[in-house]
């Protein structure tokens, strides 16, 4: 099965967008959040924080779901 980008609920500080990247290249999270950290310093902030309010909403939840047993009834 194709890896799949979502947003991480056990390792975010905000939207969990360096968590899902983290998870995704199967990286350490704080490495990913360093080098988001140090591209938004160079970049004036500006476009990086316009590609995390747009991945906030493209990039979908975790789901940790309980799944739905089907009960016959009697």
């Amino acid at each position: 099965m194709a890896k799949k980008l979502i947003r991480s609920s056990d390792k975010k500080m905000i939207a969990g967008i360096c968590g899902g990247l983290a998870e995704y290249f199967d990286i350490d999270v704080s490495i990913v959040r360093l080098l988001f950290i140090a591209v938004a310093l160079l970049t004036a902030l500006f476009p990086l924080t316009l590609f995390y309010v747009i991945a906030w909403i493209v990039v979908p939840q975790e789901n940790f779901s309980t799944p739905v047993t089907k009960v016959d009834p009697q």
